[in-house]
């Protein structure tokens, strides 16, 4: 993919041109799924584009414990919240180019109340998809990429 190669290129280009060294990280979000034929493949990939990673490879998932945290620390401090739209309605609650989006009915509810429900997603007390942590955005920025 030649998106792929272009972040390769820029991140591991940017740390050899500042004497820095780069990272392999892998985005195994779901470690369960993961394959290890994916994983040999991009390090081939890598070493085939002239450039060798800084110690062992690393993984999301090593650092799950710590994003956990910095999550319940976002909703503490009133920069996320967990919300309970369906994924159709945060599509449509989104906005476009010429549309401003909106807020979610669920972004301002108490920051107790959303760490309660983030626990229990962490828990799995709560369906697959039901809820999902967002943070606090513009909604009405026109970059609704962003």
């Amino acid at each position: 993919h030649i998106g792929h190669v272009k972040s390769i290129c820029l991140n591991f280009g940017i740390a050899k041109k500042f004497g820095g060294n780069c990272n392999l990280r892998f985005d195994d979000t779901n470690p369960e799924s993961e394959k290890q034929v994916f994983i040999d493949s991009i390090q081939e990939d890598v070493r085939w584009l002239g450039f060798e990673w800084d110690g062992a490879e690393r993984y999301a998932s090593d650092y799950f414990g710590q994003l956990y945290e910095w999550a319940e620390a976002f909703i503490e401090r009133g920069l996320a919240y967990v919300d309970e739209l369906s994924a159709e309605e945060i599509s449509e609650y989104r906005g476009s180019v010429t549309r401003p989006g909106k807020d979610s009915p669920f972004r301002d509810r108490p920051e107790e109340e959303s760490l309660q429900i983030f626990r229990k997603m962490r828990a799995g007390e709560m369906a697959q998809g039901s809820a999902v942590l967002r943070a606090k955005i513009d909604m009405s920025h026109p970059n609704v990429i962003m």
